[in-house]
């Protein structure tokens, strides 16, 4: 999405938020989004569940590593992608030694499989690969093809979790809309609920994806939490034809913040402090979100008919 109808669409959010909210014009983000279709379907293996944000900020990839390593604890074989290629840091929050990236794979140096990095509990981390510059650059058809590589791995996992990377452009919608479920992560901010609700809009209207898992993050009071929900599925109801799931609350806790300059989950150093018990709670919620909207069809390869080689990294 250009800078220009980024900020066009961010006045127009400012108001829907607002006690008597307005209706947007229809902004056209993706126009090869009619083209995207499912290529060929395969057997039903990993659930695929995608942390966005829309907004930088809200703690979405400390959300994405607790919810990956809590569900890791809890006997579940989970891998996770750090998706925001090129400022990624999911290695560094956990601090693992990667000495590949997903340069090296889309570039044919290396399998999906080589990039594989053990952590804690039996985790298996895939990095993205942080300051350089290419990567932050890459276009939808290298996007496309780190997806499309999941098909090929030997032993897919039970759950695959994707950190996806902040803000609303195309690289974020792909991977959202490549997965099962998406879990949107808001915070008391007005920029997170316009950035989720537009985030939201675009899977809704180009990707055919209707249904959101909503949690609030960093909050202190459980009804701040659900003030927070209530505010974006009154616009949602309003203006999208979505179904949101209310998450729950993540609490505001310090020790998740000691935890990140451990460089640790916060559910493995301290597993009894409110932080840990929240993302805890949320690993257990995702055995109640049911079949995927597709059980049928391995999202993951939604788009496997626009991948193209990638050089010059």
């Amino acid at each position: 999405m250009n800078k220009a109808v980024h900020m066009n669409q961010a006045a127009g959010l400012h108001n829907l938020f607002s006690a008597a909210p307005t209706p947007l014009e229809e902004v056209d983000v993706f126009h090869q989004a009619a083209s995207l279709r499912p290529i060929v379907p395969r057997t039903r293996i990993t659930r695929t569940i995608a942390v966005a944000g829309g907004k930088g900020g809200v703690g979405k990839t400390t959300v994405a590593v607790n919810l990956a390593m809590a569900m890791a604890m809890a006997g579940r074989d989970v891998m996770l992608l750090d998706a925001d290629m090129g400022v990624a840091n999911v290695d560094v929050q956990l601090g693992l030694n990667t000495m590949r990236h997903v340069g090296h794979l889309l570039e044919g140096q290396c399998t999906l499989q080589d990039l594989i990095i053990p952590a804690q509990h039996g985790l298996k981390v895939i990095p993205g690969g942080s300051g350089i510059r290419r990567l932050a650059k890459m276009g939808n058809g290298e996007h496309a093809a780190v997806i499309r590589a999941f098909d090929d791995l030997i032993q897919p996992p039970e759950f695959l979790v994707v950190d996806t990377a902040a803000g609303v452009a195309d690289n974020v919608a792909m991977f959202a809309a490549a997965s099962d479920d998406v879990l949107i992560v808001v915070c008391d901010e007005l920029a997170s609920l316009t950035d989720a609700y537009a985030l939201i809009k675009i899977l809704a209207h180009d990707f055919g994806v209707r249904r959101f898992h909503i949690v609030a993050n960093m909050v202190r009071q459980a009804g701040d939490a659900k003030k927070l929900y209530e505010k974006l599925a009154r616009v949602c109801g309003r203006f999208l034809d979505v179904a949101l799931d209310y998450m729950g609350m993540l609490p505001y806790d310090e020790w998740l913040r000691q935890a990140i300059r451990r460089q640790g989950a916060v559910v493995d150093l301290w597993p009894s402090s409110r932080a840990a018990m929240g993302f805890k709670q949320l690993a257990c919620a995702v055995d109640t979100w049911g079949k995927p909207a597709y059980p049928d069809l391995g999202r993951i390869a939604f788009f496997s008919g626009q991948s193209v080689p990638a050089a010059g990294w």
